[in-house]
């Protein structure tokens, strides 16, 4: 049986086991969450190389991209190359590759007319192959990379902002402590409602769910009512929760395993193991080919 883990920086209370068969592969699939622990994950990655087929960074990103600029975050860099035989993954190839094609096939499908809707991206520079098909779709978009990681409450209305903005900062914000930018460990349960009105302009509300779950109106707001959230990373309790909140559509890039979305690393780790590559060997016509082959379709949920 092929092993995939994803060693993550949140609460071991979303930590999860699920066996699935892929391509005619038997794959156990867990997540282990390290409630922020920075040694504890370091020791995990440690103890895992060389005994799994792939190890997905959860909670923390290796790369942030803009177009074909690659910055490297140093935290995340230095806990992956602790791992000397397994490859590491942080889901960048899957974030490039199936969640541009998500929006591609709402739009296409006529699941989602992004030409008459307002999105919001909660964070470009993480999601930046949604973030690029979203620009080229929708209606009027926030980018809220400035609101959500930095505390600068400043939207930005221009994929071109954002690729202003990264080129000037990105090399000096990935060398910042991480829990600066995402919120690890115990502060992924907290919710501190803010921004409600960009959560009420937009129609479709797309990114990161730990991001998103940071600021979500309060449980007694009407502001998430009928809208769409397209997201990953989700437990059943994170379902519950948006459904409360009103949210009508749920979609995820990655399918569900016994009732859990997990997240794009360890997706990336399932596909990376299918395809018997290195993750810098891997191009995008390995995806497209192996996912044409999984018959892929985004998830998409309803719940009201």
């Amino acid at each position: 049986m092929k092993k995939v883990v994803s060693v993550s920086l949140g609460s071991s209370k979303r930590d999860k086991t699920s066996v699935a068969r892929i391509l005619g592969e038997d794959f156990e699939i867990s997540r282990i969450g390290t409630d922020g622990d920075m040694n504890r994950f370091a020791q995990l990655i440690a103890e895992l190389d060389g005994k799994v087929d792939a190890i997905g960074l959860g909670g923390i990103d290796r790369y942030l991209w803009v177009d074909n600029r690659r910055y490297t975050v140093r935290d995340a860099d230095r806990l992956a190359r602790i791992a000397k035989v397994t490859p590491v993954v942080d889901g960048s190839g899957v974030k490039n590759t199936l969640e541009r094609r998500t929006i591609e096939y709402l739009q296409t499908g006529g699941l989602v007319d992004f030409r008459e809707k307002n999105v919001m991206v909660v964070c470009a520079v993480d999601r930046f192959g949604m973030a690029q098909a979203v620009w080229k779709l929708a209606r009027n978009v926030v980018y809220g990379d400035l609101m959500f990681n930095l505390h600068i409450p400043i939207p930005m209305r221009s994929y071109n902002t954002v690729r202003t903005l990264a080129y000037m900062f990105l090399p000096l914000i990935c060398r910042l402590p991480f829990r600066w930018l995402y919120p690890v460990g115990k502060e992924q349960e907290k919710t501190t409602p803010k921004y409600e009105s960009y959560f009420r302009w937009a129609d479709v509300i797309a990114g990161d769910f730990h991001i998103i779950r940071r600021y979500l109106p309060s449980p007694d707001s009407d502001a998430l009512r009928g809208k769409i959230v397209i997201t990953n990373t989700l437990t059943s309790e994170d379902t519950e929760l948006m459904s409360q909140r009103g949210v009508a559509t749920v979609v995820t890039s990655t399918p569900q395993y016994e009732g859990r979305y997990f997240a794009t690393n360890v997706y990336e780790g399932v596909l990376i193991t299918l395809l018997g590559k290195r993750p810098e060997e891997v191009t995008h016509s390995d995806y497209e080919e192996l996912l044409a082959r999984m018959n892929w379709k985004p998830t998409i949920t309803q719940l009201t």
